[in-house]
């Protein structure tokens, strides 16, 4: 039997599962009973899902996400205004693919960054790039990579990304430099790829946001034009919950 042959070819073709998997139906009795395309299938299924899952591990984690979050887990137990069917929509990951946007805004302890971190998830699992970013951090990688020269290669990178989270928007007013940057890259993904914009301060409010007036026009046109947008409300925190709930550990 050319069994030893025929793993070694597999294995040289990286197709190590597909090699596993025939060894295993050579130990398994009575296993020529199964049709030659049966045997085939179980192999090609074993690499593809192998090959399925890896991908997937390699995009969470590249997205660096800030917490473990799934959309299966949102608690809407509590009134925070999160409309099920719409997050359900969401799930599709259609948003996405048509290039869309979301801008969740809510007090302290809402849940913006679980949320937003949920949706990431949601989108490394169908197959979409994705990068978590807080906006204080990213403009300090921005200047880091201005010194060594790797800025073009940075910005260019996030362009590419099909889903950019920018949590904890307005914390601070941001410069004309600043701006410019975030102008540049909101720019570059408009209506190419999706961004998630998490902010303590509603949509309409976000101007002020920004120093610059004439910048601030910019920015904000292409953050709030084709983005879908979530205001959660919260009488209480989610970090304080103790009854067990799937959210209880979030962290904005």
């Amino acid at each position: 039997m050319l069994k030893y042959p025929i793993v070694e070819q597999l294995r040289e073709l990286k197709l190590h599962e597909m090699a596993s998997c025939y060894e295993e139906q050579m130990q398994t009795k009575d296993i020529l009973k199964y049709a030659f395309e049966d045997r085939l299938g179980m192999m090609l299924d074993r690499e593809t899902i192998t090959r399925s899952n890896r991908r997937t591990t390699s995009r969470l984690k590249k997205a660096r996400l800030k917490v473990q979050a799934c959309m299966e887990d949102i608690n809407y137990s509590v009134e925070r205004g999160i409309d099920r069917s719409l997050m359900m929509g969401f799930a599709s990951c259609r948003w996405i693919h048509d290039h869309r946007g979301i801008i969740l805004t809510g007090p302290t302890g809402a849940g913006k960054t679980w949320i937003a971190c949920a949706l990431a998830h949601k989108a490394c699992l169908q197959g979409y790039s994705t990068i978590y970013k807080r906006v204080s951090n990213f403009l300090r990688e921005i200047e880091a990579s201005r010194e060594l020269g790797t800025y073009d290669r940075l910005m260019n990178s996030l362009s590419k990304t099909d889903l950019v989270v920018l949590d904890d928007w307005g914390l601070e007013k941001l410069n004309q430099q600043q701006s410019l940057v975030i102008l540049e890259l909101l720019e570059d993904r408009y209506n190419h790829k999706s961004t998630i914009v998490a902010s303590q301060i509603p949509p309409e409010k976000m101007h002020a946001t920004i120093k610059d007036p004439t910048i601030a026009d910019a920015i904000i046109d292409r953050l709030i034009n084709n983005s879908y947008k979530i205001n959660l409300q919260a009488e209480n925190s989610m970090r304080g919950m103790s009854s067990g709930l799937t959210e209880e550990n979030v962290n904005n």
